[in-house]
């Protein structure tokens, strides 16, 4: 997972990276809310999901410690980060700051 998270967060395109885990109850919150910031932003931006016990080196790399934790990355540099549930309506506006 490792080489291919390093090529997709070095992309052009702004990629939200969601860290989360299975036993995590707010981590079952993100989904809706990812799907309303892919809807709202379409192709300017790519989302994933980063389990973090099955990819341990890349949330070690990235100091991952609580889920859910997102991260806005471009070109490999990190724009945003912030841990706990956000909800759309305040994640809209802090994401278009960094997506044009």
């Amino acid at each position: 997972m490792a080489e291919k998270f390093s090529d997709l967060i070095n992309g052009d395109k702004p990629i939200l990276v969601d860290f989360s885990a299975q036993w995590c109850a707010p981590c079952r919150m993100m989904p809706p809310i990812l799907k309303q910031i892919k809807e709202h932003f379409g192709e300017k931006i790519k989302i994933i999901t980063v389990d973090v016990d099955r990819n341990p080196v890349v949330s070690q790399r990235y100091n991952i410690r609580s889920v859910p934790t997102l991260i806005l990355f471009r070109k490999g540099q990190i724009l945003w980060q912030q841990s706990g549930v956000v909800p759309a309506n305040q994640l809209i506006p802090v994401l278009s700051y960094y997506i044009q």
